[in-house]
């Protein structure tokens, strides 16, 4: 009789515990969800953020607001969500380089993966690069002979530790010596080379509409094939340089603890969202893919490419200006 008394408390104390999860999960969301961006506005975690708030406000029924909180390479915005109510109102929309290269290069105030509960990719991005229509190089190769007549004269915006790590990637490829010149995202790096303020950057093709304006030059993409959206501009491969790509992702995270039930409803929901034929159209334009993922492959992805990125800055020995 006390072993059923017993066993009858356990599962009284258990119902009642779970009690509020599966009611918050029910009621979610109950208020607005702040979806933050590590980096300024205007740059490729920016473009791809406000295209899934905009779909999930209208899924949800709920306002999804996009919080940039810029700076230290993307550490600043994603400690805040590292530190944020798990409850799932508040979000994380970030870039490759801020969740798996900095932890290579930077002390963090919180731990990539413990501290965080992913929830699905968006979008697979690459690169090109491209220069202010000032530079007279028509080409990668007149761009790479320019650049080596004058070794720490021509400079490039670096908005994230990934740019510039490709920056020197180029560099070393090519022989040449180009200074990087930090910012605040890929948004204000564009926005530098745009005003002439530096001769280069390295652009995930947030650049288009730029250059079929002819206020930039684009000179190459970094993939191993050419852009749909800008097919008369070669790849680095064809330019006979070797071993400079740009592949990163865009994806959204939770706080660690998140319910498991909103979790899956958000991943569910982002899931139909980079299906939708406008989503796929409007990423596409920008040179971008329109992927999903289970939290279970986002994780793995993640610590992939830590380690990944952990050897490359150890045999590089890279810093960060």
């Amino acid at each position: 009789m006390v072993a059923f008394f017993r066993r009858c408390f356990v599962l009284w104390v258990a119902a009642w515990g779970l009690a509020p999860l599966v009611a918050w999960s029910d009621t979610y969301p109950s208020k607005p969800i702040r979806l933050v961006i590590p980096f300024a506005p205007g740059g490729a975690t920016d473009v791809v953020a406000r295209i899934v708030a905009q779909k999930l406000t209208e899924i949800l029924k709920q306002s999804v607001v996009v919080d940039s909180r810029p700076g230290a390479n993307g550490i600043i915005g994603t400690d805040i969500v590292a530190k944020a109510a798990p409850d799932g109102h508040t979000l994380l929309a970030t870039v490759a380089s801020a969740h798996t290269l900095n932890p290579s290069i930077y002390k963090l105030p919180y731990e990539p993966i413990k501290d965080f509960a992913p929830v699905s990719l968006v979008a697979n991005l690459s690169g090109m690069i491209v220069v202010h229509p000032s530079v007279p190089a028509k080409t990668i190769q007149e761009f790479i002979a320019l650049a080596k007549s004058k070794p720490g004269q021509i400079n490039f915006s670096s908005g994230t530790s990934l740019i510039q790590l490709i920056g020197e990637t180029f560099k070393s490829a090519t022989g040449t010596d180009i200074v990087p010149i930090p910012y605040k995202g890929t948004g204000p790096q564009l926005a530098a080379v745009l005003a002439g303020e530096v001769a280069m950057t390295i652009d995930p093709f947030t650049a288009v509409s730029h250059v079929k304006a002819g206020k930039l030059r684009a000179l190459a993409v970094l993939s191993p094939k050419r852009s749909q959206v800008l097919p008369d501009v070669p790849t680095l491969l064809e330019a006979g340089v070797r071993g400079v790509e740009l592949n990163s992702w865009v994806g959204i995270l939770a706080p660690a603890g998140t319910p498991k039930e909103i979790v899956n409803r958000l991943q569910a929901e982002i899931a139909k969202i980079v299906a939708m034929p406008d989503v796929k159209e409007r990423l596409a334009g920008l040179n971008y893919e329109s992927v999903g993922s289970t939290p279970e492959q986002f994780t793995a992805i993640i610590a992939t490419e830590i380690a990944k990125w952990a050897k490359v800055v150890k045999e590089t020995n890279f810093k960060v200006e």
